[in-house]
Order: structure tokens, then C-alpha cells, then sequence
């Protein structure tokens, strides 16, 4: 199963089971946020996106 999760370079976020839920809680984190009206997600500066495949 593969899961996403988004790091800044003070904090961590916890994993996700798809990109739009990590996508949704980037803020909580100060990663980025989600333009409700586009529907993309805007990353701050210095954000990067992690996905891992976890063995069931």
C-alpha cells in the first residue's frame, strides 16, 4: 500500500493513504494549502512530497 505524506523543513506530516487526504492536511503542518475553488494544492517553499509502498 502506498501512502504520501508532506515535509517541511521544521516539521513532519503523518502518512496518508492517498495524496488528496495528505493533500487536505498539508496546512496543518504549514506545507501548503488547497485551492478549494481550482482544486489544486499549492506547496509552500522548501515542501516536499514523500510516498512509501508499506508491506502489508
Amino acid at each position: 500500500m502506498t501512502k504520501f505524506r508532506f515535509v517541511t523543513p521544521n516539521r513532519v506530516g503523518k502518512w496518508y493513504a492517498d495524496l488528496q487526504q495528505a493533500q487536505a492536511y498539508a496546512s496543518r503542518i504549514g506545507a501548503g494549502f488547497l485551492d478549494r475553488l481550482s482544486g489544486r494544492f499549492v506547496a509552500y517553499p522548501g515542501t516536499a512530497m514523500e510516498q512509501r509502498d508499506f508491506a502489508r
